[in-house]
């Protein structure tokens, strides 16, 4: 979904395989791992949706990609989680020529935040007055750094729109923080002419984005059990964690 120092290495938190001190996994700690790291995944997506409908109901303005699937739904009449969930599933189809392979994380990304979205904005009505709007406004965006955090350290594969900044990064050897703007500034402009809503939320979001992710993301990274590999699931999401910390 969306974008936004120093970054660490792409395997900072996985011991070497190949390294000798490495003890022996304890029975049944790979489970376990794998247990958290789906908690995180899930846990994440559902509070990214939730977090984005919470900026829906502020009225002060929505985060680059909502401004479009705001403008989209008011185009189509369709709600903005099931927009999110087509276009996501656009995005995807992307990802083809750009020979990106999409993991668990990717398709659950398309799948979960729409319907996360959908159900916060039914029960979460609009609210009205700063008083209201600005902790409804704040809290959003805290939430989406926390559920950013969660969903990239579990190290299923990024979200569609990461993977397609990525991509976009690898084929046409441009710097990550150019493909991401210039993909940010296109959906925010054609979401702003379709209807979307911009507003101090979306200058906000664009600012603390970036520091939240870094932090969330540092507090949920998941070690890999010692001993173990952890395999393509941290090349697959190194390059979103280091676009993440770059932004």
């Amino acid at each position: 979904m969306p974008t936004t120092s120093s970054t660490p290495p792409d395997t900072a938190s996985d011991p070497g395989p190949d390294s000798a001190s490495d003890p022996a996994p304890r029975p049944g700690s790979a489970p376990r791992h794998v247990v958290r790291r789906l908690l995180q995944l899930y846990a994440g997506l559902a509070l990214y949706g939730a977090s984005s409908a919470l900026l829906v109901r502020s009225g002060l303005g929505l985060e680059p990609w909502n401004v479009l699937h705001q403008g989209l739904a008011e185009r189509t009449g369709l709600s903005m989680g099931v927009v999110l969930t087509v276009v996501g599933a656009g995005v995807l189809l992307l990802w083809i020529p750009l020979r990106q392979k999409p993991g668990l994380g990717t398709v659950s990304n398309v799948l979960v935040i729409g319907a996360a979205m959908d159900g916060t904005l039914w029960f979460v009505p609009d609210v009205h007055g700063l008083f209201a709007q600005v902790p409804l406004m704040a809290g959003g965006i805290v939430l989406n750094g926390v559920a950013t955090g969660l969903y990239i350290a579990a190290r299923f594969g990024p979200g569609p729109r990461d993977g397609l900044m990525t991509g976009l990064h690898r084929v046409t050897g441009r710097s990550l923080r150019l493909i991401r703007t210039t993909i940010e500034v296109t959906v925010v402009v054609t979401g702003f002419l379709l209807g979307g809503s911009l507003g101090i939320g979306t200058v906000l979001y664009a600012l603390a984005i970036g520091p939240l992710a870094q932090f969330f993301l540092r507090v949920f990274t998941v070690p890999s059990p010692a001993g173990t590999r952890s395999g393509s699931t941290v090349v697959a999401s190194g390059t979103t964690r280091q676009a993440i910390l770059r932004r």
